[in-house]
């Protein structure tokens, strides 16, 4: 399979490719000193960035701006806990019912310092070190003695996100103390992974769905890829439970009666739940694939079913109507869906890259507001949007750990 290559240095202008003090592109190398062998990013004036001659990925001057633009709304709204404040709640069916909207949200502050990891910018160090810093103090101060993060209602989602947060930031500083809240939050997630092999909504949950499936795996593949310590055991478990929950006959619609993407399911799709009559969907295919990359597993028939299921319906994921909300608006289901399938499509590399992410950056920098914010209309609001925005757009700079092939 082919690489589509790239320079492990953040996009800067051409007159800028020294890296100055504190400039995002030294902090990173200063962290990762691997970064810094691999020498001066090369820039054309078309805005392609280029290596020695082996492939280009397009990171446009738009596209440059739309991220410093979304940063620059989060850090305004920013509170002065270190949080950002949005709708703490669950989906339900098509909605989003909240229980609060007036606390700082531990998911969504994960999320927005996950943004500002992504863009090379370190806790306490450059231009928005001070707000990495302060999501982290948050994030830490969320972390329950049992190892659950968790803050104002908050469920496993949100553990999840934090943890991964969490997983970043040492991978990125070698920090101990974000190391020993970790090491914590790993183990609640190991402890509470009941018998099918996954996780639900609240911890210890007996049933399983593959939205919270995935976001516990990405979490225990980036606290293991970092030499926290998770158990071979939670990980093959887990596995079972993605493959089983992959559709696995041609028998036609499968669910999705009310569901926004009601598509036909097909061999490489993936349920919401492992039982036969469960729904399938674009996000929830892309949640699939995510989750067996995290677990190891990327040469198989299914992942390649999954990948070409996702191509194939990726416009009509971004243009179809959900119900209330026009994709245009942020329905979670969107970003939801986006999160996971740009981490599946980067992975898999060509041919299935370069013309999702292509698609993908031209609806964003259309839909992103005049004042740099993302759309989340239905969910927990536009710091969750604005965060994945930012972070959608910012994979191929590879800043993140877990972002990196």
């Amino acid at each position: 399979m082919k690489i589509l290559a790239l320079a492990s240095a953040l996009l800067v202008p051409a007159a800028s490719v020294a890296c100055a003090q504190d400039s995002p592109v030294a902090l990173v190398q200063e962290a990762h000193p691997a970064f810094a062998s691999a020498g001066p990013v090369a820039f054309a004036q078309d805005g392609l960035a280029r290596d020695d001659g082996q492939g280009a990925i397009v990171v446009t001057p738009a596209q440059e701006l739309a991220v410093e633009r979304g940063l620059a709304w989060l850090a305004d709204h920013q509170s002065a806990d270190g949080s950002w404040v949005a709708k703490i709640g669950f989906k339900l069916n098509n909605d989003f019912r909240f229980t609060a909207d007036d606390k700082g949200h531990l998911g969504v502050t994960s999320l927005a310092g996950m943004a500002y990891l992504a863009g090379g910018h370190l806790p306490g160090r450059g231009k928005y070190g001070k707000n990495v810093d302060q999501a982290l103090r948050f994030v830490l101060s969320c972390v329950q003695e049992d190892g659950y993060i968790t803050y104002g209602g908050t469920r496993m989602y949100d553990h999840a996100f934090a943890t991964l947060f969490l997983a970043e930031v040492f991978g990125m500083t070698s920090r101990d103390d974000v190391k020993a809240a970790l090491q914590k939050a790993v183990d609640f997630i190991v402890k509470s992974q009941n018998a099918q092999g996954g996780w639900r909504y609240e911890p210890y949950s007996t049933e399983s769905d593959m939205s919270i499936v995935v976001c516990q795996v990405i979490a225990l593949r980036a606290a293991r890829n970092i030499g926290v310590r998770v158990p071979k055991s939670t990980v093959e478990r887990a596995a079972r439970y993605v493959v089983d929950s992959a559709f696995m006959n041609d028998s036609g619609r499968d669910g999705g009666m009310n569901y926004p993407s009601a598509f036909i399911s097909e061999i490489g799709t993936f349920r919401y739940q492992k039982e036969v009559h469960s729904r399938t969907s674009f996000p929830l295919t892309a949640a699939g694939v995510t989750a067996l990359h995290g677990l190891g597993i990327y040469s198989d028939e299914l992942i390649k079913k999954g990948l070409d299921f996702l191509s194939r319906n990726r416009s009509s994921f971004n243009d179809e109507p959900t119900p209330g909300s026009r994709t245009d608006k942020g329905h979670y289901y969107f970003w939801y869906g986006h999160y996971y399938a740009v981490q599946a499509m980067y992975t898999a590399g060509s041919p299935y890259w370069e013309p999702y992410f292509e698609d993908l950056r031209t609806k964003l920098l259309a839909i992103q507001r005049p004042d740099g914010s993302w759309p989340n209309e239905v969910g927990p609001g536009p710091a969750f949007g604005t965060a994945m925005g930012v972070l959608i757009l910012e994979i191929p700079y590879r800043f993140l750990p877990i972002f990196q092939r």
